[in-house]
């Protein structure tokens, strides 16, 4: 902020293992999203190391770090992300799409993936034909299309009501105990954090507290 520097993250040290289901919590302005964008290679870091696979990001270039980035990492969205002019099926064959996978492999994918998430008769309907909830799991869905190892999910049922939000934590608990998925969810919902086994509690910056409660 001009002369002024704000970090963001302050002297943070924090370890996710595969097969983690973990709630990074904390207040408006604690670090959250610096630290997901972090974690999720969207940005890397102005001193230190994050490392993911035994990569440091901060030594890939620019198209290698996308590359690895699309390989490993699904993203979930507050507000879905959708494109309104696609199908639920073209906006999940999307990321299949960039990844230049064969097109009968890539529909075939997302074929098994609508059924998983129990959209498979609502795949040729637009995001406005589709209620909260289910575009939510059309975004689950396209998180899922290149078999990410790990889903990092921004306050996913910030949108939603209660009942729809627990359908959806449901669905990422069953990702993570049937599919094997890392789950990294960042919210300010304590009774959303409840559903991870570990809690990493961020305060102006730096970690507060972590809890891991075992699986």
């Amino acid at each position: 902020m001009g002369e002024v520097e704000v970090p963001a993250l302050k002297g943070v040290s924090v370890e996710i293992n595969k097969g983690d289901f973990v709630a990074i919590i904390g207040a408006s302005g604690s670090g959250k999203s610096t630290m997901m964008n972090l974690i999720g290679c969207l940005d890397t870091p102005t001193k230190g190391n994050v490392f993911l696979k035994g990569k440091n990001i901060s030594e890939l270039s620019e198209s290698d770090l996308a590359t690895f980035r699309g390989e490993t990492i699904g993203f979930i969205f507050q507000q879905y992300n959708l494109i309104p002019s696609m199908t639920a099926f073209d906006n999940i064959l999307l990321p299949l799409e960039f990844l230049e996978l064969d097109e009968k492999k890539a529909h075939a994918r997302v074929n098994k993936i609508l059924k998983l998430v129990k959209l498979d008769d609502k795949g040729h309907h637009r995001p406005t034909q589709l209620s909260g909830g289910q575009q939510q799991r059309v975004s689950i869905a396209r998180s899922l299309a290149n078999d990410p190892e790990i889903i990092l999910a921004d306050e996913p049922t910030g949108a939603l009501d209660s009942v729809t939000g627990k359908e959806v934590l449901k669905l990422l608990t069953k990702l993570w105990k049937e599919e094997g998925k890392t789950i990294i969810m960042v919210t300010h919902d304590l009774n959303l954090a409840k559903y991870a086994h570990k809690r990493i509690e961020l305060k102006d910056g730096k970690v507060l507290k972590t809890i891991n409660r075992g699986k």
